[in-house]
Order: C-alpha cells, then sequence, then structure tokens
C-alpha cells in the first residue's frame, strides 16, 4: 500500500510542477515544451527494432529517455539531439541504427526540427567516424538508395501489427 501511495504522491507532484500550481517548482514554458518534445521523440524511436536481434531499441537499452534532448531554437522549430548507446564497443550495425532513429524520425515528428544523432561518448571503438556518417545528409541520401540497405530499414521501423 506504501508502494502505491509512493507512486501516486510523486506522479501528483509532477503533474503540480510542470502545471506550475506547486509554488517554487514552476517549470518555464519553454523547458516544459521541450521535455514533453523529448517524450514524444522517445515515444517514436523507442519501438525501432535492432537490426539483428528481435527486440527493440528500448529493450536494449541502445535508446533511453535520457538519450533524447530537444532544444527551442527558433519559433515552433527545434533541434533534436539522440545520444544511442551500441549494445558492444565494436557493434558492426551502429551506423544502421543510426540511420533507422534519423529516417524515423525524418517520417514521423509532428514538428519542424533540426536532427542531429551521435554515438553517445564512449561507447564505441569508431564513434567519431559513424557520427559524421549519420549526420551527413548525402550519404544518408546514398544509403537509402542502396535497396538491400531500405529493405532493412524498413523492416526496423516498420511498427508491428
Amino acid at each position: 500500500m506504501s508502494l502505491v501511495l509512493g507512486l501516486l504522491s510523486h506522479t501528483l507532484n509532477r503533474v503540480l510542477w510542470y502545471s506550475g500550481l506547486r509554488k517554487g517548482c514552476h517549470v518555464p514554458r519553454s523547458q516544459a515544451m521541450e521535455q514533453d518534445k523529448a517524450l514524444e521523440v522517445y515515444d517514436i524511436i523507442r519501438t525501432i527494432r535492432d537490426p539483428e536481434k528481435p527486440n527493440t531499441l528500448e529493450e536494449l537499452e541502445v535508446v533511453t529517455e535520457s538519450c533524447v534532448e530537444v532544444q527551442e531554437i527558433g519559433e515552433d522549430e527545434y533541434l533534436v539531439i539522440i545520444r544511442f548507446t551500441p549494445t558492444v564497443p565494436h557493434c558492426s550495425l551502429a551506423t544502421l541504427i543510426g540511420l533507422c532513429l534519423r529516417i524515423k524520425l525524418q517520417r514521423c515528428l509532428p514538428f519542424r526540427h533540426k536532427l542531429e544523432i551521435y554515438i553517445s561518448e564512449g561507447t564505441h571503438s569508431t564513434e567519431e567516424d559513424i557520427n559524421k556518417q549519420i549526420n551527413d545528409k548525402e550519404r544518408v541520401a546514398a544509403a537509402m538508395e542502396n535497396p538491400n540497405l531500405r529493405e532493412i530499414v524498413e523492416q526496423c521501423v516498420t511498427e508491428p501489427d
């Protein structure tokens, strides 16, 4: 019973905090909006499937809520930063995972955005090279022209029925 009351109290405090009804704990409107957008982004990417396992990126902890950052950069425009963590430091599919993240967000985000995707610092042996690849529009476009690669990306980003 105390666990339920604790969870209820925590939830109520967060609702009051975000709404500004709790004195001294008001989150500025833009910050609350950024937090809402970050949760919206996470909800989109968490269901992406791993290219070689039957699990989602969320289940494998490749992406977590804390790996998503959203910053307002203009009127109704946001910078979305994703920092994902491959399952092993030498993961050969890290570039493909980054490509899947980019494609799904480009298709599904309902607001204007600039997108930056990175491998979490120190979690991959070739993170700098991969970061350059997944943030280069020309390389992403070229990758998606490859029918085999496009099919794999589609399988990863398509929502299960």
